[in-house]
């Protein structure tokens, strides 16, 4: 079945689609999906060649299809990447980008940088700041009322 025919029939229901606002964008929660927008382009249903990017225990995991692989296959039909958390944003952003440059899907590589550098902004620990120290006339006001709490407490 072409991919055409197969976008035609689950173009207007299928059980992933998300539809939070009546006039704004639908979503969709498809496996495979890079941006998570409901179009033919980014489907990982219709298309016979998808690149799905997902967060697992031991870091990134990239999945392709294979496309001329049998319908009927005993073992499922995809390659699997993992880069690990350890591995650093390089070589992860790396990896995502040479699937695409390898000819398989290159109009997806800017929505897969995407989805790798969202999932490692993800894995980052915040900085912890110290506190900002008030200076200035607001320095002055907080000195005297504590000057003036602890002459109420004495």
């Amino acid at each position: 079945m072409s991919t055409d025919l197969q976008w035609l029939l689950i173009r207007k229901q299928n059980s992933f689609l998300v539809k939070r606002v009546r006039e704004g964008p639908v979503f969709s929660s498809e496996p495979g999906n890079l941006r998570n927008l409901h179009s033919h382009k980014y489907s990982g249903l219709a298309n016979a060649k998808t690149i799905d990017i997902q967060d697992s225990a031991s870091g990134i995991k990239i999945t392709t299809r294979k496309s001329k692989a049998s319908p009927h296959a005993v073992r499922p039909a995809r390659t699997t990447l993992n880069v690990r958390n350890r591995s650093g944003g390089r070589r992860a952003l790396g990896v995502a980008a040479s699937v695409a440059k390898k000819g398989y899907r290159p109009d997806l590589r800017e929505a897969a940088l995407g989805r790798v550098s969202a999932l490692l902004a993800a894995h980052k620990e915040k900085k912890v700041h110290p506190p900002k120290k008030v200076r200035g006339s607001k320095a002055k006001a907080a000195a005297s009322a504590a000057a003036a709490a602890a002459a109420v407490e004495a």
